[in-house]
């Protein structure tokens, strides 16, 4: 399996909580039965099966281009589930919307039940594993996984030359390396505002 290549941005001295979503290769896609006129945007899909919070994207409604998204070219809705067979995209006001149909679609999380994860920081001189063991690595659920920094840790990383990759282990012991990439520790600090 070829590790995905994606950038870890850090704050200095904060405590960085960094959300992963792991997905497995196939897409599902399920019928939108109604796009609710609610100001957070509701999406009818009977028997969804999101597990949470979930990165989908829309295509083929009528009525709201904005709404539909290509996969994977386009950058997923953000979507949070209300029941078994209810949706919403906060990021979006519906009230005004004369929209229908189209679909729903994801790729579902990977089961990390039984697995363990090592997330390795390396650079010149410098090293950090988080793990599922030490904390520094939490499961919250199928598929998603939450790298935790604490401040210090955070702030004793070196502002350029480091990279890292995260490892799983499943529970039948095979070891695949999920992701790897730069980790881009950001300069400055504060939250001033432009004039």
């Amino acid at each position: 399996m070829q590790p995905a290549c994606l950038d870890l941005p850090i704050t200095p001295g904060a405590t960085n909580r960094k959300p992963l979503f792991l997905l497995q290769p196939r897409w599902e896609r399920r019928a939108i039965s109604e796009v609710q006129k609610t100001p957070s945007l509701l999406l009818t899909v009977p028997g969804h099966d999101l597990p949470a919070e979930w990165p989908c994207w829309v295509e083929g409604v009528s009525g709201w281009s904005a709404l539909n998204r290509q996969p994977p070219q386009q950058a997923p809705w953000m979507v949070g589930v209300v029941d078994a067979d209810t949706v919403e995209i906060n990021a979006l006001n519906g009230a005004e919307q004369n929209a229908r149909g189209g679909w729903l679609v994801y790729q579902p999380g990977v089961d990390l039940a039984g697995a363990t994860a090592v997330l390795t920081l390396t650079g010149p001189g410098y090293s950090l594993e988080l793990t599922t063991a030490n904390g520094g690595l939490q499961v919250l659920g199928v598929g998603r996984l939450n790298i935790v920094l604490t401040p210090a840790q955070s702030s004793a990383i070196p502002l350029e030359g480091v990279t890292y990759t995260l490892d799983i282990t499943w529970s039948n012991g095979d070891v695949d390396r999920w992701l790897d990439g730069p980790v881009t520790v950001r300069r400055g600090g504060g939250h001033g505002c432009c004039t």
